[in-house]
């Protein structure tokens, strides 16, 4: 597994990361532990979690699945948001943020974290409350690098901005949605985070297994897909179009010697700027074929500009 910085200012972390937002949801302690020691066997050093990921139980599986290994890895999480629907009054997110960190912290089993993100923008609190407190955990040793997510060219602009203000380095990378499906992030935000020299993580980067080739237009989905279990949220995405834009990169891939899936992680690690691409696994198999598929294929860029746009 090979590595690379996060940025300019970032840890090294592996271009394969292991999504854990399946831990405490789909699979439980054991099945988790057996899905992050796979991981640790094939050379991912990025484990991505998230404060509100399983209830919490994310944060706790992959701390006792990491043990005494914990300190060769980079642990990424995110603090949760504001409570919906409470009013903002200065110093609220601020208050939110260090009570997160600390429950993340407790729920980890550690004493620090490699990477620490705000999971969603606040619309109502300035970014300058988020930056402050998260410098503050950094200061203390709490946290090693700061990081965004969702956050677009506006507001990367913003924090970098407010960063060089404060003094100190800000954020060193956004993670975003962005696939071979999902491509809007490349008018605006993409070439922001390149010119600022954040880093950029990619997560959904099989678009709920669509861009993995299993599902096929009009045939019943297995009840443990991930289109069946979270329907609400992504059975909408099976549209005709979409399957008629996974067959023709699947074509263009297969004439070129490669699979889907081996497309689908190439493209994104053939990207200018890309440091990691976050996978999620439910089982130690998935693990390995998600592995195995980000070291197969780095686009030339004339396949790059020859991949199929829909």
């Amino acid at each position: 597994m090979q590595t690379r910085r996060l940025g300019s200012a970032g840890p090294q972390v592996s271009e394969v990361g292991l999504g854990c937002n399946n831990f405490g949801m789909k699979l439980d302690q054991r099945q988790s532990i057996a899905v992050v020691h796979a991981a640790l066997d094939a050379g991912i050093t990025h484990f991505d979690t998230a404060e509100m990921y399983g209830h919490g139980q994310s944060e706790v599986f992959l701390g006792k699945a990491l043990g005494a290994r914990r300190e060769s890895v980079v642990v990424a999480t995110k603090f949760m948001d504001r409570p919906e629907g409470e009013t903002y009054r200065p110093g609220i997110l601020r208050k939110r943020i260090l009570e997160g960190c600390d429950i993340s912290l407790g729920r980890l089993g550690t004493d620090y974290i490699d990477l620490y993100y705000q999971h969603h923008p606040d619309p109502a609190a300035p970014v300058e409350e988020s930056l402050e407190a998260l410098m503050q955990l950094q200061q203390s040793g709490k946290v090693r690098h700061i990081a965004c997510s969702n956050f677009d060219r506006a507001l990367v602009d913003r924090a970098v901005t407010v960063a060089r203000r404060l003094g100190f380095p800000g954020f060193v990378a956004d993670q975003i949605h962005w696939n071979l499906l999902a491509r809007e992030v490349e008018a605006e935000t993409v070439p922001a985070l390149r010119s600022r020299g954040l880093g950029i993580v990619p997560y959904f980067p099989l678009e709920a297994g669509l861009l993995t080739g299993k599902y096929l237009e009009g045939a019943e989905w297995p009840e443990d897909s991930r289109l069946v279990v979270l329907s609400g949220r992504f059975a909408k995405l099976a549209t005709k179009q979409n399957f008629a834009r996974v067959r023709e990169l699947d074509a263009f891939a297969g004439a070129a010697g490669h699979s889907l899936l081996e497309l689908a992680f190439g493209w994104l690690l053939s990207q200018d700027g890309v440091a990691s691409v976050i996978a999620g696994a439910t089982t130690p198999e998935q693990v390995l074929a998600n592995v195995q598929a980000g070291a197969a294929w780095r686009l030339s860029p004339e396949e790059m500009a020859a991949v199929p746009a829909g």
